[in-house]
């Protein structure tokens, strides 16, 4: 899992074929580079994203929804309303209680599941 800039590193990961079950960026970059693809994939994807991000706006997060079903990548893809880029950083402006706490909620929830 990773935040920001790690979110878009552990998709970084996921394209790799990095054997992992799990992806989960929080609030990550979400777009795909140009030649790369998630056809190496071995785990699940999860995104935690804001509706209100404009610096990942929600056609990245569209286009990696597509992008996943076409290559049948298990994943699961939430928002969070009002939520802006970098939710979860407490103290800063960005800092979103109760998407930080929804998300982290069903983050704990992903890793029961992933590593019973």
């Amino acid at each position: 899992m990773g935040y920001c800039f790690g979110g878009s590193s552990i998709l970084e990961f996921a394209r790799s074929g990095k054997d992992l079950k799990a992806f989960i960026p929080f609030h990550g970059n979400l777009a795909t580079p140009t030649g790369q693809d998630y056809k190496n994939t071995k785990g699940k994807v999860i995104v935690f994203h804001g509706t209100a991000d404009v610096v990942v706006p929600m056609s990245e997060f569209s286009d990696l929804a597509v992008e996943l079903e076409k290559t049948e990548i298990e994943h699961e893809m939430i928002t969070y309303s009002k939520a802006p880029h970098a939710f979860s950083v407490f103290g800063s402006k960005s800092y979103r209680e109760d998407a930080d706490k929804k998300s982290w909620k069903r983050f704990t929830e992903v890793l029961e599941e992933t590593l019973k």
